[in-house]
């Protein structure tokens, strides 16, 4: 039995999930995520971190709806709508940027898909097909697709995987800033430590399979207020609560 379901108002992103299995070729059930229990109060950004094939990403397509295949429940805040933004662009290669956007939020004004695409620095590419495109611009414009829509919760699946350096910290940057301006609460997935800590307000440590929160973090001052010796310390503690969880 599940429920995924809009809570309404300012509430927060309520997760409970007693159990979600895969099953493998052979019919037996593998265990992905079991008393994974976590909330997110609304307006802030959340980022979940575990080890390799714990059930990340599992979790995240859960709380977009995408498998509703599990024991338990999933309130989202306020109305429910979501933006996804996937590790894969996934834009429609036959249509423009703008076009691109145009599709997924059909409501939007032409002045606030200009916007959007000023915002992200895309306004030049807004003509530009997918495959004209860097990884990172690619990045940038599923992630304007995604505000494009007004979401409540806007989820980030490995936002900055496979970016080089300098790309992946411009990116992050955008979306620190996103994140301060708008205020939607957001959710992301990562495996890196310092990218959580420089992206959310509150970061979730997994165990391995099956996946369950070992400990939460709150981030006193986020998105890069915080000293850097405060944030090496809370990594070190984030680092020392993963390894503790694989023992």
């Amino acid at each position: 039995m599940n429920d995924t379901s809009p809570a309404g108002g300012a509430a927060p992103l309520d997760v409970a999930i007693a159990h979600k299995d895969h099953h493998l070729a052979d019919g037996r059930p593998l265990r992905a995520l079991e008393g994974l229990r976590l909330t997110l109060p609304f307006g802030q950004a959340g980022a979940v971190v575990g080890p390799s094939g714990c059930g990340k990403t599992t979790l995240l397509r859960l709380i977009a709806g995408l498998d509703r295949d599990f024991a338990g429940h999933i309130r989202l805040p306020a109305h429910g709508r979501l933006g996804m933004v996937f590790q894969e662009p996934r834009l429609l290669p036959w249509r423009s940027v703008a076009d691109n956007i145009r599709i997924a939020a059909p409501e939007a004004a032409e002045r606030e898909i200009a916007a959007l695409l000023a915002e992200l620095s895309l306004a030049e590419h807004a003509a530009h097909f997918p495959g004209e495109l860097s990884l990172g611009l690619a990045r940038r414009v599923s992630l304007a697709r995604a505000l494009a829509v007004k979401p409540d919760l806007l989820l980030l699946d490995e936002p900055l995987v496979s970016l080089d350096a300098a790309l992946a910290r411009d990116l992050r940057d955008r979306i620190a800033a996103l994140i301060e301006e708008r205020r939607i609460t957001t959710f992301i997935v990562t495996h890196d430590l310092s990218e959580a800590i420089a992206l959310a307000d509150r970061i979730f440590l997994l165990s391995p399979r099956p996946a369950h929160v070992v400990e939460t973090l709150d981030i006193p001052e986020p998105r890069g207020r915080m000293a850097k010796d405060a944030a090496q310390a809370l990594e070190a503690r984030a680092r020392a609560a993963l390894s503790a969880a694989r023992q």
